[in-house]
């Protein structure tokens, strides 16, 4: 059974063919075999590309870490000011139809399965706008009939009440759905295809609809399609080989950028945590690397919104905080709901590692001379009329 699976897995991964957009092939040589004069030329380019992006994630960057950081200092605060964007994520369901093997809510891990229902939403609501949030991301695990797209528009539509802003980080979605999220309330959407490696995103994703390598990369276009303002992408770091991801990433990123440049994308930089299931990361990126990538994406993107979760230490945090980093959530839990109540009742999704409350992060950006910022935008520029007109719109060139 066992090969019977490993077979199936290499011969999904050998029809997949990468588009030119996203291929990292013509730079793996570059990230790999850059000399120190390259690098120096990329860090005095001022419009840096592709080939400078390579350069700066290369081994041969490695001794420029400092003058990167203070690179990427100064164009974080030219573009961001002294200031880090603060979000919550709020889990909405842990149920699961897909096998991821690194995810702690995988269908095949025996835990209990819940969902949070309309009252239990609006307790945990209430207890983040009582924190001070005016942002949430809602999660759940891959489309499942306990927790299906009804579920998950109705949540927003509930969010969408409390919160100027609700991002959504959950399965991949048709455009029109996408239309109908944003008529709902939502405003941007998190979409990681974790590795575009095909002989490493086959044996991880084992079944389930997350299985469709290419509908999953799709997704995000789909997103800024159906009138979705932001999406949001990145790479599970520690899952495949990190150079090619990198690279594909960066690409990725441009190529919305130039099609949708209406519209904004952010990029994330998740590593592997523990979690059910004991999944070990089989390419570990250390903290050294983690900032290279990082001063490389907001030396060469400037004006793109770089996000970091607590799944990183309170340190590295703390030292990367206005340092390429825009935008961290803060005081996360990743089980169901556990915020009105203020326990974990079932295990997450995976371990968290910085667990500061929200006081102890704010004092600790303050202290560094940043300034947390909870909100930094008003419901009238999202307003829900102008969102319908927009993905009616849209609703109508689908049906077309």
């Amino acid at each position: 059974m066992k090969k019977t699976s490993e077979k199936r897995h290499l011969e999904r991964a050998q029809a997949i063919c990468l588009p030119d957009w996203l291929d990292p092939a013509p730079w793996l040589d570059a990230a790999q075999t850059t000399q120190s004069a390259r690098v120096e030329a990329a860090l005095a380019s001022e419009s840096p590309d592709i080939t400078d992006f390579a350069a700066l994630i290369s081994p041969a960057a490695q001794p420029y870490l400092e003058r990167m950081a203070r690179r990427a200092q100064h164009l974080t605060r030219r573009h961001f000011g002294n200031t880090i964007s603060l979000y919550v994520p709020l889990y909405l369901a842990d149920h699961c139809s897909s096998g991821c093997s690194y995810c702690g809510f995988a269908s095949d891990r025996e835990r209990p399965r819940v969902k949070l229902g309309d009252e239990e939403i609006r307790r945990e609501l209430a207890t983040l706008k009582s924190m001070g949030f005016d942002e949430t991301l809602l999660l759940t695990g891959d489309r499942h009939r306990e927790a299906d797209f009804n579920y998950l528009r109705h949540a927003v539509d509930l969010a969408a009440d409390d919160m100027d802003l609700v991002a959504v980080e959950t399965f991949t979605l048709k455009e029109e759905e996408y239309a109908d999220l944003s008529r709902a309330g939502c405003s941007s959407v998190t979409l990681y295809q974790e590795t575009y490696n095909p002989l490493v995103y086959f044996p991880t994703h084992r079944w389930g609809p997350k299985y469709d390598f290419m509908r999953r990369l799709a997704g995000p276009a789909a997103a800024l399609a159906g009138g979705i303002r932001t999406v949001g992408l990145g790479v599970l770091l520690g899952l495949a080989p990190p150079v090619p991801d990198i690279l594909s990433l960066f690409r990725h990123t441009t190529h919305l950028r130039k099609t949708y440049w209406k519209s904004g994308v952010a990029v994330s930089f998740p590593r592997i945590r523990p979690q059910l299931g004991d999944y070990a990361p089989a390419h570990p990126v250390g903290d050294s690397f983690l900032a290279q990538i990082i001063f490389a994406f907001r030396i060469c993107l400037p004006d793109v919104p770089l996000v970091l979760s607590t799944r990183e230490s309170a340190r590295f945090r703390d030292g990367i905080a206005g340092v390429g980093i825009s935008k961290m959530s803060i005081a996360s839990r990743t089980t169901v709901g556990g915020y009105a109540e203020n326990q974990d009742p079932h295990g997450g999704q995976f371990e968290i590692s910085d667990e500061r409350p929200v006081d102890a992060f704010c004092d600790a950006l303050r202290a560094k001379g940043l300034e947390p910022v909870f909100k930094n935008w008003d419901a009238v520029y999202t307003d829900r009329e102008e969102r319908c007109d927009e993905a009616a719109q849209v609703a109508r060139r689908v049906d077309a």
